[in-house]
């Protein structure tokens, strides 16, 4: 990635019945939650997918690899593997897999303090938290050493 342009990316915050999705983007290190996606057994609906790719035109893709806390990769970890490889497929574009260990916690409790403090004045629903996941993820990638910023 060239450290002169502003690069968008997206982030996938992979479950078996929905995907967070979250935009950013390298010149600003800002990101975003998006939308998310319905899925079946980890299956999205991929029209859905190639419009959020065609209305952002992201130059890279990141999807959460769920890991153990010893760094294994976790039990959903091939079926996320195999998500990544057909958004490739499907989109040409570069994806990248991230560690997303406690993303989902980590989001969850963000929105939870967003709720008490009364940022947040509605219930928390579960695509929150899972747009609010990929959101995180984006960030961790953004904030990595080697990242481009612009």
């Amino acid at each position: 990635m060239s450290a002169s342009r502003a690069v968008t990316v997206l982030a996938f915050d992979f479950g078996l019945r929905r995907i967070g999705v979250a935009v950013g983007n390298t010149l600003t290190g800002t990101a975003r939650p998006l939308t998310t996606l319905v899925a079946r057994d980890g299956v999205p609906d991929w029209a859905q997918v190639s419009c959020i790719c065609t209305d952002y035109l992201p130059a890279l893709c990141l999807v959460g690899i769920p890991c153990n806390m010893n760094g294994s990769e976790g039990q959903l970890g091939p079926m996320a593997r195999a998500f990544a490889n057909e958004l490739r497929e499907r989109t040409g574009r570069e994806v990248l897999l991230l560690d997303e260990r406690l993303s989902s916690r980590a989001a969850e409790e963000s929105l939870r303090a967003e709720r008490a403090s009364g940022v947040r004045t509605r219930q928390l629903r579960k695509g929150e938290v899972d747009q609010m996941a990929a959101t995180l993820i984006l960030m961790q990638w953004l904030r990595q050493p080697g990242t481009s910023h612009g």
